[in-house]
């Protein structure tokens, strides 16, 4: 399969162009719907569909015939993260710099005036668990797994530290981020990471259902419960977490991804075969 696109697909957010061929923007009576659209590279996320996501969240605050967001993905992953080969054609800017602006959704879905919930359909890992993380709800499908590898990528995510501590507390924190173990969607919901684990056919059918339920909350005090559960998730440390993802560490952990090889801060005898 290819992944070549047309030049006018290169072009900034607009109406329900999210400014990537790879997010697709539809309306379904009250509610949209976003979909990550980029088979080849398992949805792989852009710098471009970040923003997208960030943008899609303020295109559905502005618009009064939509009442809330639902996300989700294609095949059997919902989004795993950014790409970390720079592989696509709509790739404005590296990552690593994209990663230092304000660029990435997390803050504008848990902000968000209007629900927005994530169907996850499958792999959700590193800003794709994110984005379920900061949405109002997380529905999975009971096929998802879930993982957080940012510290084999030499990055130190105090966004992860600071959230994952406050929904999981600090010792299943450390379990997820120090190992970057696989954690299953039925292990995801007991530890409350998750809302809900349901048939994977099931899962749009779901999480429209439960949106419409969002959506039908009086707003102005929905957006008072969301404000006080936002500000129990707290502040994450923005100015170390740039400094880390700018860092040495965060170099060679991108370019060992790539090469498929451990980094080379791994000791000799505790390296593997492929990429952690």
């Amino acid at each position: 399969m290819t992944n070549a696109i047309n030049a006018s697909e290169l072009r900034p957010p607009e109406g329900d162009w999210l400014g990537t061929p790879y997010l697709r923007f539809e309306r379904d009576g009250a509610l949209a719907i976003v979909t990550l659209d980029r088979p080849h590279a398992r949805n792989a996320m852009t710098a471009a569909m970040y923003f997208g996501i960030r943008y899609a969240v303020s295109r559905v605050a502005a618009d009064d015939t939509l009442a809330g967001l639902l996300i989700t993905g294609t095949g059997d992953v919902f989004a795993p993260g950014g790409d970390l080969g720079h592989r696509a054609e709509d790739n404005w800017m590296e990552l690593t710099s994209a990663l230092g602006m304000d660029v990435t959704p997390f803050e504008a879905l848990r902000q968000s005036p209007k629900p927005v919930v994530s169907a996850v359909n499958g792999l959700a890992q590193g800003g794709g668990l994110q984005i379920a993380m900061c949405s109002d709800m997380a529905v999975v499908s009971e096929r998802a797994t879930f993982r957080v590898p940012e510290l084999y990528r030499g990055i130190a995510d105090t966004y992860y530290s600071q959230m994952l501590a406050r929904i999981i507390g600090p010792v299943r924190t450390r379990d997820l981020m120090f190992t970057g173990r696989v954690l299953s969607a039925q292990e995801a919901l007991e530890w409350g990471m998750v809302s809900r684990v349901v048939r994977h056919d099931d899962l749009l059918t779901t999480a429209r259902e439960i949106l419409a339920q969002c959506c039908r909350t009086a707003p102005q005090a929905r957006a008072v419960v969301k404000a006080n559960l936002d500000s129990y998730m707290g502040l994450y440390d923005r100015i170390n977490m740039f400094q880390s993802v700018l860092g040495t560490e965060a170099r060679e952990g991108f370019a060992a991804f790539k090469e498929k090889r451990s980094p080379e801060w791994v000791h000799p005898a505790l390296r593997i075969d492929g990429r952690l």
